[in-house]
């Protein structure tokens, strides 16, 4: 990219710009077809993009915000831990370091320099959510860390890979260190599988237009997303703007734990300033700072210019302010496995909330800004490890134009649940039952979606259960008079005990133990009484209201009609 950059002509330049938008989006099915782990092959826990020789951003797969924002900045890095001359054509890199470009342990990176002429051109890079890394906990997931180390283990850049060959010995101590070996290898062959085929497309497209186009098409992408952001910015009436939410706890007696925000709009420009958010916490967290600015990407985007073609140009207009040691940019050795799902939810919903007042026909009203992370894990009858890694998406918060939805994700999280089926053929567990919780969804003009509640029955003859839940005690927002959604809750039911399950909590389980989801209610949008009466009446008609209950939940407690 240090030659000159040729301008390519119009036709050219949405040639290669669909040409490198669909190498993304093969790589994403190339790695889900390939991958061993359910929560890969089925939930799509994972990301994939390309960058240009410098590690910029040129495209994206339609894949999890959290992921894209966060791998924005690790092929640059990489590139300044590993020299670029010691880079060859076959390498892929691995890493899971929070230090490059990273998050929180479990996401894994492969990253694969593609040369073109015997130059370095490009790099494909994709990340997969492994269900295990090692640490303390089966899954990682541990709500007593206090430190990184006993979170799992951690991967500096290293090449698992060398000019195309296994590198036999460096997979076999990163694989002796993970729980579920034989799974996990087949993860990472799928994710040396996606970056191979990213890289034989691109050398197609360069071997078509020349390497001097193609870098061309590059930076006028860049340039474009810089202009249109720009543009979008320039729209919003200048001033400051504040806004805070906040964290139930880190699980380790924090709590409530504030994000706060402030943000200056003028000129073309977004900054973002996070003085007055909490102190580094003892509990898992803590989120990085590569973390808290894809967060910023993300909410910045969706609210200005959700069309703009996301790569580093769009986020060039876009500056933070993060205060050192604050739970958004802890110390290197600080537990971070939740700040990477539920930090940067709050993140992102600071961040609407300073600016409701300058986009209110924009914003929407809180939703399920958590994981909802429930996992069991265990050994089957036959000894083999097992492990769910299921996230539970909930209502939706509703908007100026409509009433929010049901049971799904919002913001940051972009998975799939794992169908009914495939938990029961993949793992020694039944699902009790999967329903929208009425009454969950806030009033209002706009009534939030509706939460959903499944329950998991343990069949194996024991288990351990962990959490990783938000929005238990500080529910989803209401905007411009809405109300709140109802807060998430976690029950375990082992024969005559009911058990209220904490947020960040690791326990044991025993055979036929029941352990009941119900995720959070979406915020409302507007007074409640200025719903018009048709749709009140239709909501009782429909379940989304409970007009006269009757009967109560056998598995919360909760009324139910």
């Amino acid at each position: 990219m240090d030659r000159a950059v040729v301008t390519p002509d119009p036709v050219t330049l949405e040639v290669v710009r669909h040409a490198v938008l669909s190498i993304a989006e093969e790589m994403r099915v190339v790695l889900m077809r390939s991958a061993r782990s359910p929560v890969l092959k089925e939930a799509g826990d994972l990301s994939c993009a390309l960058t240009d020789a410098r590690g910029r951003l040129i495209a994206q797969g339609r894949d999890i915000p959290i992921h894209l924002g966060v791998m924005a900045f690790t092929v640059e890095e990489l590139l300044r831990r590993v020299p670029a001359d010691d880079l060859h054509p076959g390498d892929v890199y691995v890493t899971n370091d929070p230090e490059v470009g990273g998050n929180h342990l479990p996401d894994v990176k492969a990253i694969t320099p593609i040369f073109h002429g015997g130059r370095l051109v490009a790099f494909a890079v994709n990340l997969a959510h492994w269900p295990d890394i090692g640490g303390a906990r089966r899954g990682s997931y541990v709500a007593g860390a206090r430190d990184r180390y006993a979170e799992g283990l951690c991967i500096p850049p290293v090449p698992l890979f060398v000019r195309g060959e296994p590198n036999e010995r460096m997979l076999d101590l990163v694989l002796s260190n993970v729980r579920g070996r034989d799974e996990r290898r087949g993860d990472l062959l799928a994710q040396y599988a996606a970056n191979a085929v990213a890289a034989a497309r691109l050398l197609e497209v360069f071997d078509r237009f020349g390497a001097e186009v193609v870098e061309g098409c590059a930076a006028r992408f860049l340039d474009e997303s810089e202009a249109q952001m720009r543009a979008a910015i320039a729209a919003l009436p200048p001033g400051d703007y504040a806004g805070e939410d906040w964290l139930d706890d880190d699980g380790a007696g924090s709590g409530p734990l504030r994000i706060a925000v402030r943000v200056r709009a003028g000129a073309g420009t977004l900054h973002l300033d996070f003085a007055g958010t909490a102190p580094e916490v003892p509990g898992p967290l803590n989120a990085t700072r590569f973390v808290t600015a894809s967060a910023v990407f993300y909410a910045a985007r969706a609210l200005l210019g959700p069309e703009i073609p996301a790569n580093a140009g769009c986020y060039r207009p876009i500056t933070l302010h993060i205060p050192p040691r604050s739970i958004l940019d802890p110390g290197p050795d600080a537990p971070r496995v939740g700040g990477n799902h539920e930090t940067s939810q709050r993140v992102v919903d600071a961040v609407f909330r300073a600016l409701a007042p300058a986009l209110p026909d924009r914003v929407v009203a809180g939703g399920p800004g958590t994981s909802g992370l429930v996992m069991v894990s265990g050994a089957r009858a036959d000894g083999r490890p097992f492990i769910l890694y299921e996230v539970h998406g909930g209502g939706e918060g509703a908007s100026a134009a409509r009433d929010g939805l049901n049971g799904i994700r919002v913001h940051m999280s972009n998975v799939m649940n794992t169908p009914v089926e495939v938990i029961e053929s993949e793992y020694p567990l039944r699902v009790e039952c999967c329903e929208l919780v009425p009454d969950s969804g806030g009033r209002g003009r706009h009534r939030g979606g509706l939460g959903l509640r499944r329950a998991y029955r343990l069949l194996a003859p024991r288990a351990e259960l962990s959490t990783m839940v938000e929005r238990m005690r500080i529910p989803p927002w209401g905007v411009f008079g809405g109300e709140a959604g109802a807060p998430f809750r976690v029950v375990c039911v082992e024969g005559d005990r009911r058990a209220a399950v904490g947020g960040k909590e690791n326990r044991d389980l025993g055979q036929g133990a029941v352990v009941i989801v119900e995720s959070c209610g979406g915020g409302g949008f507007g007074p409640p009484e200025e719903r018009p009466r048709e749709l009140a009446e239709a909501d009782a008609v429909d379940g989304y209201v409970t007009a006269a209950p009757e009967a109560r939940n056998p598995w919360t407690g909760r009324e139910r009609p």
